[in-house]
Parts: C-alpha cells; structure tokens; sequence
C-alpha cells in the first residue's frame, strides 16, 4: 500500500476512534511529555510495528523506537517499542495501534503455526483467501507474508476464479470459462473450484491454468495432483484445519489455502504502559 494511501486508512480509523475529540486525554493536554512502551503479554510472531508508528505520526508523535522487527517471534514480556511525546497523544493512539497490532499478530502467529507443520513437507505453501475483515484486508494479508505465509487474489479486481456458483450460472465449466475469455485480456490467469473428477477433468479439457480442489479429502487431493501431473497449479481448500493440515500437505498440492488465518484468530496479549514520571522513584529507560 502506497504511503498516501495507508495515511488515507489510518486516519479513517482515528477519525473512528477520536471522533469530534478525545474528551478524557484533553484534560491532560497540559502533562510534560512521557514514555510509552509496547510489551508483548504472551508468546507469537510478531505484526504491524509500522502501522503503530504511523498511527502516533500522524497524531504528530515522532519520537519511536523499534525494538524488534515485523516477523521476529518473541516471548512474553518482550518489549516490542516504545514511543515519546505528550501524553495525551499517546493515549489518542494507544487502542488504535493496539487493535492492528494485537490482531495483525494474532494473523502471523497463526501462519507461522501452518507454515512450520508444512515446512518439512515439500514446497507446498499456505496462502490467504478474501475471508478478510471489511477495511483490514491489505493489513491482514501483510500479517499473513510476515508469518511466512503467501498472499492468494486481493479481490474480485486481480484474478479470475470461477467458483460453483459461477459454474452454475453458466450451465458447466465448459460454458463458464469459455464466456470468461470473450472478456478478459491474455494476460489474467484463471482458476477453477472442482469439487469432483468429473469437474477436475472439464477443467483440464478447457485449459485451466490453477485448479482449486474444494473439500476433497487428503487421498482425494493426492489422486488429484497424480492426474493433474503438473499441466496446473493445485490448490487445496476447504475443510483444513491443524489437526489435518499435514496430510494435505504430504498430498504434494502446490497450494493450501485457509480463511481461518484471517476470519478466526484470537488476538495476541500486548500491553501498552507509560512509565512513571521523573521523580516518582522510577527513571526512564
């Protein structure tokens, strides 16, 4: 995302929050300014220190420092960046950069769950689908890369994908692909969602350059690559979970795709603490 544009996103989520004003951090406008610190609560990969940074830039706090990098795994208690200015303005950001991060983490946590079952299980890779939250999907899927996951289509604008109800508006996958190509250009790949053989040999009669098998079994999903062999990418979906997921992966399927590493995650424990002021006994760090 272009600069201008995550300021445009950013700025919509602070006018969310702040509204016509912060009515409690006002009547601490007057306070010298302080330091506040991101500490990580319990263990995961951490995502979105340069969203929080921004978020307090834009509040007109630029005085942050990062302490560990996007992607890096970290223990509880890790401190992950402190920030200083007046605050107030640290307080107007505080639950903002909170939100991205803790759930930005929680994504990339996740992925790098999925991508460490996989890892020892040939090439395939794990990627995200548009099982996104509404305004949050370029975070999101920036969490997915940052936990060692890849990206699938970012919407309707970039890929065609004919899923089953495509198909069945068009009468057959024949029919649908055929009426795909009086309209786009040589240069859009096409994918396909096949829930039987049957399909997945029309998709192979017509061309098709990915092939998404759709709540096939793990033996299923094997046959499938064997008869794929190589003239599509393969895609797995649907169904997959951890508790099954390294048997899709010793299919030999090029992709597995997951909603739930966006649509259900837990958002990881970060705190944000101001220290004490000068003269209460403690210093700053």
């Amino acid at each position: 995302m272009k600069n201008i544009l995550l300021d445009q996103r950013l700025q919509d989520f602070l006018a969310e929050d702040i509204g016509t004003g912060d009515v409690t951090s006002a009547c601490f406008a007057n306070f010298p300014v302080r330091r506040g610190w991101f500490t990580a609560r319990a263990p995961g990969i951490i995502a979105g220190i340069p969203f929080a940074q921004r978020i307090y830039a834009l509040l007109g706090v630029k005085e942050w420092t990062s302490l560990i990098d996007d992607g890096q795994a970290v223990a509880a208690g890790t401190r992950l960046a402190y920030v200083d200015g007046p605050g107030n303005l640290l307080l107007q950001g505080e639950r903002l950069a909170l939100n991205l991060l803790q759930r930005l983490s929680a994504i990339a946590t996740k992925t790098h769950q999925m991508v460490e079952i996989v890892g020892a299980r040939g090439a395939t890779r794990i990627t995200d689908t548009r099982k996104t939250a509404p305004g949050l999907r370029w975070f999101e899927k920036y969490a997915v890369r940052a936990g060692g996951g890849y990206n699938h289509r970012w919407g309707l604008y970039d890929a065609v994908m004919l899923k089953d109800n495509h198909i069945k508006l068009a009468g057959g996958i024949g029919q649908a692909v055929a009426e795909v190509r009086k309209h786009i250009g040589h240069t859009l790949k096409i994918e396909v969602e096949v829930e039987t053989f049957t399909q997945l040999q029309q998709a192979l009669d017509a061309g098709i350059e990915i092939i998404m098998l759709d709540n096939m079994t793990p033996d299923q999903v094997a046959e499938a690559v064997g008869i794929i062999a190589g003239r599509a990418v393969t895609e797995a979906s649907g169904s997959i979970d951890i508790s099954n997921l390294a048997q899709y992966a010793a299919t030999g399927v090029d992709y597995i795709s997951m909603g739930a590493l966006t649509h259900t995650v837990k958002a990881l424990d970060i705190g944000f603490d101001l220290d004490q002021p000068k003269g209460s006994g403690e210093t700053l760090v």
